[in-house]
């Protein structure tokens, strides 16, 4: 669990991490490579120094009665330790390691580690507790001329490292105290820095909350940065939609109003009709009928737009389930065959049985039955039935091979609908002109909700081409079906 956790990120605190982070990381290893640069750096001068005393010393060695010895003059010995900061240390040995002059604590030298004649060599060592740097060559000298009798004497000067530990500190302190001192301005431009340029995204945040609640104009992208504008163009596109979605609602809602209006008018006429003085049983009668077909418009009016609302209120948010769409459809069909006696019209079922390959797909049972229900109200609705010709509605189930889709038809013998207007009765409370129905316009709105919920396409084509009347063939087709599941998978 972080503790310092907050809910919200800042995004000025953010990039203000990002870009004080690496800053101060990179300032402690900048500090340790520059003590490596100043350390090699104040070696050189040292380093030659000692290979001058080195070639001094190797000068001053000399041979007398066959031996080699060193002849240091007292000038040069007070020379040789005359450095305030370190000590300095030197020895001259022979060709079987006798002392010749010096110290003898010098550390030994590795056998392997043999220079040529007059090359001189450098090398870290400790002496008496301190670190130490030595140079050493060997030389050779004549011991005899007559006989060319020749030995090698090795001679080494040692230096303490004080001298350059405090060449190394002052170049570390003089590059790095001016970027210390220059690292609070630093991060202050930062600051400032990102204070001005998060500055239009404050002023853009203003005028949001300047505006009025009805104001849903396009906000202005061109006062804002190049890397916000994409931002400000999703935020315009959705109050676009919000306005399209706004206006939709308000149209709905006066198209409900108004179709509401009709039958509480004719529920209040009939009402006052029945209320009269002198009304006979007959006139009575006939107000009440005519009072319980308004009622049943009415009903059936608010029915229908609740069962819209549920559709576009579902969205992405229905629960899907395997179901059987055969046998949903045959239950809707058996459910209005007691509405289809009443009107004369012969209702039926083919294609598909329940159980068969290909007629289970993903959906949300009750949409799919409201789906059914409404295609089957709406052909029954504008179907017209009489001795001479029998309305025919047939609801069908048709399962493409390999399960590559699932196809409900709804099919009557109706007088259809023109071309001209196939697309204009998905729209809400729009019915078909030459009807004299008791709908609401809104079945086949319903119808299209649900099949966009459940991907399904959906098209109008005429049942019987050349015929008259063409009929109406209403087809929705679903993208794809699953393998068929137990019964109790699909309840």
């Amino acid at each position: 669990m972080k503790i310092f956790q907050r809910e919200q990120r800042s995004l000025f605190g953010e990039i203000l991490d990002w870009m004080l982070t690496p800053l101060l990381v990179i300032w402690p290893a900048s500090l340790a490579l520059t003590w490596l640069i100043a350390q090699n750096i104040s070696g050189k001068p040292f380093d030659r120094a000692l290979q001058y005393n080195v070639q001094a010393l190797a000068q001053l060695v000399t041979v007398q009665n066959n031996r080699a010895q060193l002849n240091l003059p007292q000038s040069a010995r007070e020379i040789l330790h005359a450095d305030d900061s370190d000590q300095i240390y030197y020895q001259v040995t022979g060709p079987r390691g006798e002392l010749l002059s010096g110290e003898n604590d010098f550390p030994p030298l590795v056998d392997d580690d043999r220079p040529s004649e007059g090359e001189v060599r450098l090398r870290d060592g400790k002496m008496r507790g301190a670190d130490v740097r030595i140079a050493y060559t060997w030389i050779n000298v004549s011991l005899n001329p007559h006989t060319s009798t020749s030995a090698l004497v090795l001679v080494q000067v040692a230096e303490t490292l004080e001298k350059r530990s405090t060449l190394v500190g002052e170049i570390t302190k003089g590059v790095m105290l001016p970027q210390f001192a220059m690292l609070p301005l630093s991060v202050l431009l930062i600051w400032l820095a990102l204070a001005r340029g998060i500055r239009p995204l404050n002023e853009l945040e203003q005028r949001i909350r300047a505006r009025k609640p009805d104001d849903l104009s396009p906000l202005d992208d061109h006062a804002v940065p190049q890397e916000v504008a994409p931002l400000v163009a999703s935020v315009n596109d959705l109050l676009t939609r919000l306005q399209d979605s706004i206006a939709t609602q308000k149209r709905f809602l006066a198209d409900a109003a108004h179709q509401l209006k009709t039958p509480l008018a004719g529920l209040r006429m009939q009402a006052d009709l029945a209320q009269r003085e002198g009304s006979s049983a007959d006139e009575l009668k006939q107000s009440l009928k005519q009072i319980g077909r308004s009622s049943v418009r009415a009903t059936h009016t608010v029915n229908q737009l609740l069962a819209l609302a549920r559709a576009e209120s579902g969205g992405n948010m229905i629960v899907k389930a395997p179901c059987d769409l055969a046998r949903l459809t045959m239950q809707v069909v058996q459910d209005w065959v007691p509405r289809a006696l009443e009107r004369k019209i012969d209702l039926g079922y083919e294609g598909a049985q329940p159980g068969s390959a290909g007629v289970v797909l993903h959906g949300n049972a009750v949409l799919l039955t409201e789906l059914v229900a409404n295609l089957i109200d709406n052909a029954m609705l504008y179907t017209p039935s009489s001795a001479e010709r029998q309305g025919v509605v047939t609801a069908r189930i048709k399962a493409e091979p390999d399960g590559l889709g699932l196809v409900l038809e709804v099919e009557d013998n109706g007088p259809g609908i023109a071309e001209s207007e196939r697309e204009l009765v998905f729209q809400p409370f729009y019915r078909a002109l030459g009807t004299n129905t008791d709908g609401s316009g809104l079945g086949l709105a319903i119808v299209q909700e649900i099949a966009r919920q459940h991907d399904a396409s959906v098209s109008l084509v005429d049942a019987n081409p050349g015929a008259n009347p063409l009929g109406l063939r209403i087809r929705l087709r679903f993208a794809s079906a699953l393998a068929a599941p137990t019964a109790a998978a699909i309840g």
